[in-house]
């Protein structure tokens, strides 16, 4: 088993793609407590927007939450978010918090973002390729 570190934008195309969340089932896949509320938020927005019916939001938050994915937490991941956001000049907390994890955990983390992907190269974080 694999174990790698997932954000939101990886998870929200996985779950939106027919068969894509094979690519999670067979390896330890974790993230930020983070992850649900973002991912959950841009399903509504996708569907209130009109990219996703009511039945494909639905089934995609209902695959969201089944648990294929790990919460993972760790005491120093506040303050190691912080610190990532500082030293690459982020504003916000948020994408730092999902390079923090994988740092800490020393694992790679998944991601279709090329500022998390150029960041995660700076801080030492190898890249898990999904697809």
């Amino acid at each position: 088993m694999t174990a790698f570190v997932v954000d939101a934008n990886v998870v929200f195309e996985l779950i939106n793609a027919p068969g894509a969340t094979q690519h999670l089932v067979d390896d330890d896949v974790v993230a930020p407590s983070l992850l649900w509320p973002e991912v959950r938020s841009a399903l509504r927005v996708a569907r209130w927007r009109g990219l996703l019916s009511d039945e494909d939001s639905s089934e995609a938050l209902r695959v969201l939450e089944s648990g294929t994915i790990g919460e993972r937490r760790h005491r120093k991941l506040g303050k190691e978010a912080w610190r990532i956001a500082d030293l690459l000049g982020w504003s916000k907390t948020y994408d730092a918090e999902y390079l923090a994890l994988a740092a800490l955990l020393a694992v790679p983390i998944a991601t279709f973002d090329h500022r998390v992907a150029g960041a995660a190269g700076r801080l030492g974080v190898a890249l898990h390729a999904i697809i």
